[in-house]
């Protein structure tokens, strides 16, 4: 299957996540983001160096100017189950704006073309690394990176394109 691009609609699965009450809910991505500009950006795993210490610290550091330049939401999918997700979560205590949705199967990532099999690293099949800018439902930016680069896909790199 073919990675997600510019152009393209969101697919619509159902994922899981923690309110701000601390309840598991389920919801549709397409509930989540239709009628609204949103960043969606995946991370091949929780707590992993990278992404823990560099790829979503950006998004959270970030978030306010996000949020006024025109971004609705903000959400970090990942090959997680939701718990795993919201112990995460809770690592960034000031993080205000970034939203954690569990893709425990890679069934989402599956829809959108961006899985990333580490099964010989023993991590089984998670996701590329990437950064989506959806407008209703519309990709218009599309940052995908190879193996376990992390280049065009920070907060920054959204930044410069809106």
């Amino acid at each position: 299957m073919a990675p997600i691009a510019v152009g393209n609609s969101l697919p619509d699965w159902t994922i899981s996540y923690f309110d701000a009450d601390d309840k598991l809910q389920e919801a549709t991505v397409h509930s989540l983001t239709a009628g609204k500009k949103v960043i969606l950006f995946g991370v091949p795993g929780a707590f992993t160096p990278t992404c823990s210490l560099q790829h979503v610290p950006s998004f959270i550091d970030n978030a306010e100017e996000l949020k006024s330049k025109g971004i609705d939401e903000i959400y970090l999918i990942s090959v997680n189950d939701p718990f795993v997700l919201k112990a995460w979560s809770q690592t960034y205590p000031h993080n205000k704006h970034v939203k954690f949705l569990a893709d425990g199967s890679a069934a989402y990532t599956h829809a959108l073309g961006l899985e990333l099999d580490l099964t010989e690293k023993g991590l089984g099949v998670r996701s590329r690394r990437f950064a989506l800018l959806a407008d209703n439902l519309e990709v218009k930016l599309a940052n995908i990176e190879e193996g376990g680069d992390f280049t065009i896909t920070s907060a920054e790199d959204i930044l410069k394109a809106l």
